[in-house]
């Protein structure tokens, strides 16, 4: 699917990736800011700015690494930090800032469709199939319950004490933990997620 891109829709394509993992990481501050940690605030993370977002291996490198191995372009943005100690609600307000990120490119995927419907044909209509799909792919992938991943932080509030230690084991890894889902869970996994995000994207387009 991407090989046969033509260089502007390569850049739609990045554009539309951009913009999504910097909203999808604002808004995992703004929730744990609403909720009482002002740790993103701090560190000069509630911003629009791109280049707060941008980390040198999971922004730059690993996503050069999935272009040439895998041809599947994939960006990761410098997570926005949070506490979650001092986060209302305990584990439940720290799964609330997780699902934050997920529910905004869920949202983000439906305002892409609605210009890809809206626009008949152009620039915008592209950037509107560009912008659905990257965000279903965002929200579904990052729901997925691995650690460091969102949709851990969800399965973590429920998940009994014994599963809690795996996960934060997994969780103390992190860049490794990262590349190793990547390259060999994801592959067993696969087939089933990107098959739900076809079948959300077909449902909105």
């Amino acid at each position: 699917m991407f090989s046969d891109l033509s260089g502007l829709s390569i850049g739609l394509l990045i554009a539309a990736m951009i913009v999504s993992v910097v909203i999808h990481e604002l808004m995992h501050g703004v929730m744990a800011y609403w909720l009482g940690d002002t740790t993103a605030q701090e560190h000069g993370r509630l911003s629009l700015n791109p280049l707060k977002s941008v980390d040198p291996l999971t922004t730059i490198a690993l996503p050069l690494l999935l272009i040439l191995t895998t041809g599947t372009p994939f960006f990761i943005a410098k997570p926005v930090p949070f506490d979650p100690s001092r986060v209302r609600f305990g584990d439940y307000g720290a799964a609330l800032v997780g699902l934050a990120g997920p529910a905004s490119n869920g949202l983000l995927a439906l305002l892409g469709a609605g210009l890809y419907r809206l626009v008949g044909s152009g620039l915008l209509h592209e950037f509107g199939f560009w912008f659905a799909l990257v965000n279903v792919g965002l929200m579904v992938f990052n729901m997925i319950p691995f650690p460091p991943l969102d949709g851990s932080r969800v399965l973590y509030a429920f998940a009994p004490e014994p599963l809690r230690r795996v996960m934060e084991t997994i969780e103390n890894y992190g860049l490794v933990a990262i590349l190793v889902f990547m390259f060999v869970i994801f592959k067993l996994i696969a087939g089933p997620v990107i098959n739900l995000e076809l079948n959300i994207l077909k449902a909105i387009l």
